[in-house]
């Protein structure tokens, strides 16, 4: 369908901008698709970080999106019928389930593309389950994070590979440049958390979810007894930083401080809550853990750590192999860290064992491996040319063209499966 102006608009339509990497990814293509020459549109139930998308370019419509009565879907989708029409719409892009249901139905009646982004390994327990999951695997563009999920898609799915794109997660390198966080801002922190300066900090930075791997880590602490506390030989003491919100999972909380107490690391491991200045938190880190107990669809944390410079011990499967290089994979002078069996804590413990054995020449070299690997592949510049060219692809605009021009972001390839 031939562009309604020269001036392409896209709606992006999510639930709500309250928390996340769907939400975050919403602000960053608002900018990237603004500086493009393009108009960002966004139908969202609003949020906190709705003033973000504002700044970035973005125009805020407020739509139910959030909502997955199938009365309200299909009004949903009558309503964006009229919206296409009046804000000139030429391309829906659906970032969550219940939204994409009425985005499908309103782009199929006002003959306009359809993209979805898959950003999570969507459970399916159910035949229902996995019927309203489909609708992301429905576009005429389905964007995966990673390959993991684009294997997941195509397992579950068996749409063509032409339709599926895999654009990877990206950060802005400069916010995590060790370089440029002042010492004063990692000393803060460390007084926040009652660490010396000469602590070395092992970091688990995620919401307080079983899934996210606390209890593993926590036990990977007892395997390795004393030596944490300073004492049995240790050169110096560690600390075990366990960063993120509970979200209401009090219950949880108790069970981690009972499993802190009974493995006798409550001078050890520290729950701090939430973290605002996490590039502060990376740079902080000796090591950093992503011990996920279920596949991560992609998981920021990997990268964020390592463009600070910091190496990451990873549960070895769902995306982390494709953001950790870890042996056998590769030669032990590329690694940028450890990938270990899930919800092992004996295997946890040795790569950290492994980690701390590094002396100070060894852990620079790892750290410096681990910034070359994320500026090499996982920039926000990446992700945002890669997007554009989807758009372009299926509107035959030149956005990705125009951004790079205007915003000197370096050409990528866009990776089809």
């Amino acid at each position: 369908m031939p562009l309604s102006c020269s001036r392409p608009t896209i709606l992006q339509i999510i639930p709500k901008l309250e928390t996340g990497g769907a939400e975050r990814t919403v602000i960053e293509m608002s900018a990237a698709i603004t500086r493009a020459g393009g108009r960002a549109l966004i139908a969202t139930e609003g949020g906190r970080m709705a003033d973000a998308v504002r700044a970035a370019g973005g125009e805020i419509i407020d739509f139910p999106a959030a909502s997955k009565n199938p009365a309200r879907i299909v009004a949903n989708a009558q309503r964006l019928v009229k919206l296409i029409a009046s804000e000139k719409i030429d391309l829906l892009h659906a970032r969550s389930r219940a939204p994409a249901w009425s985005s499908w139905i309103a782009a199929r009646r006002a003959g306009i593309p359809f993209v979805t982004t898959y950003h999570g390994a969507y459970s399916e327990g159910n035949v229902l389950k996995k019927q309203y999951n489909a609708v992301m695997a429905r576009a005429d563009c389905v964007i995966a994070n990673s390959h993991y999920t684009a294997r997941l898609i195509r397992t579950r799915y068996g749409i063509e590979v032409e339709r599926i794109s895999v654009i990877h997660r990206g950060i802005d390198p400069a916010a995590f440049d060790p370089a440029t966080i002042s010492a004063n801002r990692v000393a803060a922190l460390r007084s926040h958390w009652e660490i010396a300066p000469d602590t070395r900090v092992i970091l688990h930075a995620a919401r307080l979810s079983s899934k996210k791997g606390q209890r593993v880590v926590i036990d990977a602490a007892g395997r390795l007894g004393l030596a944490f506390a300073g004492a049995a030989g240790s050169a110096q003491p560690v600390a075990i930083i366990l960063a993120g919100d509970a979200q209401g999972r009090d219950g949880y909380v108790d069970e981690l401080r009972a499993r802190i107490k009974a493995h006798r690391l409550t001078t050890v491991v520290k729950l701090v809550g939430h973290v605002d200045d996490m590039p502060a938190a990376y740079a902080t880190a000796f090591v950093s853990l992503v011990p996920s107990t279920e596949p991560e669809a992609f998981g920021r944390g990997a990268i964020e750590a390592q463009a600070a410079m910091s190496p990451v011990i990873a549960a070895r499967h769902g995306a982390p192999p494709e953001t950790v290089l870890s042996s056998p994979e590769v030669a032990a002078s590329r690694t940028t860290g450890w990938l270990v069996a899930p919800d092992d804590a004996d295997a946890l413990a040795g790569a950290l064992a492994e980690a701390l054995a590094l002396d100070t020449e060894a852990r620079g070299a790892l750290g410096r491996r681990c910034r070359a690997h994320v500026t090499q592949r996982f920039t926000l510049a990446r992700l945002q040319t890669e997007t554009l060219g989807v758009y372009d692809r299926l509107l035959a605009s030149n956005l990705r063209a125009a951004f790079q021009q205007h915003a000197g972001a370096p050409s990528a390839t866009e990776k089809d499966v």
